[in-house]
């Protein structure tokens, strides 16, 4: 018995598909139009139900109500917008989104105001070159803007900081380091009593070294004791910040060093601190806001003058803060322009020193500058070099 062949099977003939027409570019972005109609209407709606309330029905009044009326308003009329194309969840998304930008908007706005405020009222001092090369020796509050200046201020501020930042940045990293790397019961102690000195309020540390620098030890009131005092304040930022950036490196980086053979220091020395560079930056700049805007411990450690002392080990010395607080509060136009001004500089100080930091430390784990980069590559082609010489020469063969 034979079998025949299966015959194959005919295939219908396949269709032509349609030429390709033009494409359409799509919105990758998540915010649609009626997203922006939804807004714009809850927040035109709020404020005409606002103000039927505020002039009409009510009898109420004042900027603040208004606006917090308005917004709460606005909340619940966009609820009901989404609402009516959206779910429950999605709903709540949106409403939490749009409170999280006023929150930032509002704290926006009231930076904007309080540079520009500051700014716009020491303009008249501002404009005087002798504002920043001459000092408050021969100024009275009676003398006109073109006499006097902070120049006094700006180094004592300048050296002041600097002291504190070299006493507390070596210390406040070996003490992350401490606190990360060798964990035990007096690691767990030592966190403790940093956390509870990071609320020390600034009073307390200037009448501590007060107490135990000017009275206990004799040395009498001077830049270098005011440094003191800023140490005490910035020194558990600086732990605090550098200890949570330290722990967020990830622990397969310390073990593949382990694993190379490298000791504990050569890992935390070349492995840790490298990657967390950045973050150590920021750490400093949080340390650093925190003392250079302090005006008590200045106060009671350093004294005041209106002469420039640039040797910080004796004398009284002054600090911008001081300054401004010292200025402002005189009933004078002129002493108050004076007292803006200084708060613009320290502005401007405070964000240059930041920017520095920023340049200095803001490159992540494994970027390199230029000049790195060209000794990477010159220390490659040395080696290379250096393994073409020593490479065996093969015989040849003979015939």
């Amino acid at each position: 018995m034979t079998i025949a062949p299966e015959r194959p099977r005919l295939r219908p003939p396949a269709e032509k598909s349609p030429p390709p027409g033009p494409e359409h570019r799509r919105t990758t972005g998540s915010l649609r139009a009626s997203d922006v109609y939804a807004v714009l209407g809850a927040a035109a709606a709020s404020l005409a139900l606002t103000w039927l309330v505020f002039a009409r029905l009510l009898p109420f009044s004042g900027t603040v109500g208004f606006a917090l009326v308005a917004y709460v308003l606005f909340l619940g009329l966009y609820a009901l917008l989404v609402s009516f194309d959206e779910d429950g969840p999605a709903v709540r998304d949106r409403i939490a989104g749009v409170v999280v930008r006023t929150f930032g908007l509002v704290l926006l706005t009231v930076l904007v105001f309080v540079v520009a405020f500051t700014l716009w009222e020491g303009r008249e001092a501002l404009v005087h070159l002798n504002f920043f090369t001459q000092d408050m020796s021969l100024a009275g509050p009676l003398e006109p803007l073109d006499v006097g200046g902070i120049l006094h201020a700006v180094v004592g501020t300048l050296e002041q900081v600097g002291i504190a930042l070299a006493l507390t940045v070596p210390t406040g990293i070996v003490c992350a380091v401490f606190l990360t790397e060798v964990p035990g019961a007096f690691a767990r102690l030592v966190r403790t009593v940093v956390e509870a000195m990071t609320a020390l309020p600034s009073i307390v540390a200037g009448l501590f070294v007060y107490a135990t620098v000017i009275l206990g030890l004799g040395m009498e009131r001077s830049g270098l004791a005011a440094s003191l005092a800023l140490s005490v304040m910035m020194l558990p930022i600086i732990i605090r910040a550098a200890d949570v950036v330290i722990r967020l490196v990830p622990g397969t980086l310390r073990e593949a060093s382990y694993a190379m053979g490298s000791s504990r220091w050569r890992t935390v020395w070349h492995v840790v601190l490298p990657t967390a560079r950045s973050g150590l930056t920021t750490a400093v700049i949080l340390g650093t806001a925190r003392g250079v805007g302090e005006t008590s411990p200045v106060l009671l450690t350093a004294g005041f003058t209106a002469e420039l002392n640039a040797l910080p080990t004796s004398g009284a010395q002054v600090s911008l803060p001081l300054a401004t607080f010292e200025l402002v509060k005189s009933p004078e136009p002129n002493m108050i322009a004076r007292g803006f001004g200084t708060a613009a500089v320290l502005m401007l100080l405070v964000l240059l020193l930041f920017v520095l930091a920023r340049i200095a430390g803001g490159r992540g784990p494994g970027q390199l500058t230029k000049r790195q980069e060209r000794r990477r590559a010159e220390a490659s082609r040395r080696d290379a070099a250096r393994a073409d010489r020593s490479a065996p020469v093969s015989p040849r063969s003979t015939p």
